[in-house]
């Protein structure tokens, strides 16, 4: 009987265990990670289904589309 109180427990606990790691979930097509803080070497593009921070390398940020002047 103890041993299966130790099971429900251990199955109710092993339930709010979050899956994973956040810094090694991936964002933005694979190429950002979803962090707390972004390094000084990354920049923010969006938050994470976690609300957590998608970090993205300054190389890969996508470029800002130009607008047109108006004449």
């Amino acid at each position: 009987m103890t041993q299966l109180l130790l099971l429900i427990v251990f199955l109710l606990v092993l339930g709010h265990v979050p899956p994973g790691r956040s810094e090694f979930k991936r964002c933005w097509n694979g190429q950002g990670a979803c962090r707390t803080y972004c390094t000084k070497y990354e920049t923010f593009m969006h938050l994470c289904p976690d609300a957590s921070l998608c970090c993205i390398p300054y190389g890969l940020k996508p470029p800002v589309p130009h607008k047109p002047e108006n004449v």
